[in-house]
């Protein structure tokens, strides 16, 4: 049995389109490691090499639970974990354009 990882619309590109890939590893690491065998780059996406750590604009989820408050890329996964990928979402305006009298 293996670990499923929903994959978020902006990364499918790196997995064929898929949503949903399978891999193996006892902690996010190591799966994120397996990941990028068969998905080559998606694993950069996620984890910054100069910081050791996961990038700050990607939020990652085991059955739910942050990682932020399970480890990191320590946390311990298990055969039939689902680990979801989200990225964080920013931006839109604080000021409206003006607009026309009526």
């Amino acid at each position: 049995m293996a670990v499923q990882v929903r994959v978020p619309t902006i990364l499918r590109s790196y997995t064929g389109g898929s949503k949903v890939v399978e891999g193996v590893g006892d902690t996010l690491a190591a799966l994120f490691i397996d990941i990028d065998s068969h998905f080559p780059g998606l694993r950069g996406r996620l984890v910054s090499e100069d910081a050791g750590g996961l990038h700050r604009f990607v939020n990652i989820y085991i059955n739910d639970e942050d990682v932020r408050f399970l480890g990191g890329l320590d946390a311990k996964i298990s055969d039939g974990d689902t680990v979801t990928i989200l990225p964080a979402v920013a931006g839109g305006c604080d000021i409206m354009p003006a607009t026309a009298d009526i």
